[in-house]
């Protein structure tokens, strides 16, 4: 096995069934992921008390030796193992049948695996995988906050998909938050502004704040009108944003092909309904008009930047005292207006990271 040019961190990747997984964008991410990558089982968290088995029902399955069993929606973390003579293992979870479990795996040979930009394998990744409890929400966030120290991990990524209002024709919107100051910095996140219903995810996120662990929530906007359907272009998504933050290089398999069917799908269907063309354009015009704007504000905000690092060139190359006890005032005239702050320019627009409430969706047309 190939180590690592260089020491890296740590990181947890966590996606849940149910209200934060619109379009199964995120358990998809998981799943691929997982045929990804050599991890099999470390720990369960066992679905009793937790999942309501009427909304997420057991499944039964015939083991490798012919018995029936019984599968539970228990929430699995999954990870590499390192064994004597430094190689890794994937025993995979039982029962491949879970829709949200990352043990569905690909063939080795078939598949690459995820690398870091110089090319060596990643073997500190680590998948947390399950389905959005019912109840007794404290005490899983508590059991995951013990997890994650357990098995030190260094960050936490959650992942999460809501509907919205955004036309499938356009680049999927991906949001990065963080309640760390430091880690806002460096993954160019924002702090969430966001109040109202909350998911199992944000009650994680806070409990590992608390914790003092660093976490980032990723969430993607998948149009509300295909709700029916999956959306791996939402996973595409989420996976080219995961590149960026952890500087690794992730295979897409079919992932592209399957995106490139479903928005061909998704404008098939509109060619035929005049009423879905209309509202798809609207979205469309919508989006236009905000990517324009932002772009302005950006353009603005940068050539304000470049005006007063012009000025204080200015200012160290003719000498001028920057002290205003210290600036000769002129008889007649009044001593020189402060400087503008640069930090008022460019300032970030934070979102939320959570799924708004569906009361607040625009409606989609009737078919």
């Amino acid at each position: 096995m190939s180590t690592p040019s260089v020491p890296s961190s740590r990181v947890l990747i966590v996606a849940f069934q149910g209200w934060s997984d619109a379009g199964d964008a995120t358990t998809e991410v998981l799943q691929h992921l997982g045929g990804l990558i050599d991890a099999e089982v470390l720990h369960e968290i066992g679905a009793e008390g937790y999942v309501d088995f009427q909304v997420h029902r057991p499944k039964v399955l015939f083991d490798e030796t012919g018995k029936r069993v019984l599968e539970w929606p228990d929430t699995r973390l999954f990870g590499p193992v390192q064994r004597p003579g430094g190689s890794t293992g994937t025993s995979g979870a039982p029962g491949a049948a879970q829709a949200a479990d990352p043990a569905q795996t690909a063939d080795p040979a078939e598949s690459d695996t995820v690398r870091r930009i110089d090319g060596s394998p990643v073997r500190d990744l680590f998948l947390l995988a399950g389905v959005e409890p019912a109840r007794d929400w404290q005490n899983f966030a508590d059991e995951i906050v013990e997890l994650v120290d357990v098995w030190a991990i260094d960050l936490v990524i959650i992942l999460g998909s809501m509907f919205s209002d955004a036309p499938h024709t356009r680049p999927i919107v991906t949001t990065v938050t963080s309640e760390h100051e430091a880690r806002r910095d460096a993954a160019g996140a924002v702090r969430s502004s966001y109040e109202g219903p909350a998911g199992i995810s944000t009650v994680i996120d806070l409990a590992l704040a608390e914790a003092g662990i660093e976490t980032l929530s990723l969430w993607a906007q998948v149009p509300h009108y295909v709700h029916s359907t999956p959306s791996p272009k939402a996973s595409l998504a989420l996976l080219d944003k995961l590149e960026e933050l952890l500087d690794i290089v992730i295979p897409r398999g079919e992932l592209l092909v399957q995106a490139n069917e479903w928005e061909a799908n998704i404008n098939r269907i509109a060619d035929a309904d005049e009423e879905m063309s209309r509202y798809i354009r609207r979205l469309e015009e919508s989006r236009d008009e905000e990517l324009a704007a932002e772009t302005t504000g950006d353009a603005i905000a940068l050539e304000f930047e470049k005006f007063l690092k012009g000025g204080q060139r200015f200012a160290r190359d003719i000498e001028l005292p920057q002290s205003p006890a210290d600036r000769p005032v002129t008889p007649g005239l009044a001593p020189e207006a402060d400087t503008p702050n640069a930090d008022a320019a460019g300032e970030g627009h934070p979102a939320g990271d959570d799924q708004p409430d569906g009361d607040d969706q625009p409606d989609a047309p009737q078919r």
